[in-house]
């Protein structure tokens, strides 16, 4: 097994050490394994949530991070597309084993439209290989988990100001939003740079015993 990088711009990222099969067909068949196995992923994690108002706490932002950087960025986002695809299809993969296409009018809906995108972020960076060394990696992992609130305040203001007309202020909504989770993102980031950089660190140790 080699680590070599295929090119400066883009490298390898941890699926494609792991899973290297031989044919396109192959190829595509591993590419769709691993996606549904990042959307599985993200579904488990989910049910660890603390209940919050209206956005509860759960293992998700840990989970999207980590399939991002595990499978790349075009995967990883994939992966969040198909969890997001099949919860609204009425699986509960959602926080709670909820899961209809109902979920669109909840106020957290937003944040999981914003998971798509920081499975691509973290995957980008994975890409350039900052999930190698940890302090790369958390800086990279903060940057992925900060895109579900751009898209997620947003959204929240959107459910709980213009449908259910709450007229609540920005402040409020950063109070119900943003707050709460600032900490455990950062606690869940520094996780994700130690568990990456871990697995690299295990491959390399494979490699070099094999070599």
């Amino acid at each position: 097994m080699t680590l070599a990088a295929p090119s400066p711009a883009r490298r390898h990222v941890l699926a494609d050490v792991i899973a290297r099969p031989e044919g396109r067909a192959r190829a595509l068949a591993t590419d769709a394994a691993l996606i549904l196995a990042g959307a599985a992923v993200v579904a488990v994690l989910a049910q660890v949530s603390v209940p919050l108002w209206p956005v509860p706490i759960t293992g998700q932002t840990l989970a999207v991070v980590v399939v991002g950087a595990a499978l790349g960025a075009r995967r990883g986002a994939l992966a969040l597309l198909a969890y997001l695809v099949i919860g609204l299809a009425g699986v509960p993969v959602f926080a709670d084993f909820t899961g209809t296409v109902a979920a669109i009018a909840k106020p957290s809906f937003g944040f999981i439209l914003g998971f798509i995108g920081a499975a691509f972020v973290a995957g980008w960076f994975a890409e350039r290989a900052w999930d190698r060394k940890p302090w790369l990696a958390f800086i990279g992992f903060v940057a992925a988990s900060a895109v579900p609130f751009v898209v997620g305040i947003p959204y929240m203001a959107l459910i709980l100001n213009g449908v259910m007309g709450l007229e609540l202020s920005l402040w409020q909504l950063l109070q119900a939003g943003l707050f709460p989770f600032i900490i455990g993102g950062v606690v869940k980031a520094a996780i994700a740079a130690a568990v990456i950089p871990g697995a690299w660190a295990l491959v390399r140790r494979v490699d070099t015993s094999r070599d």
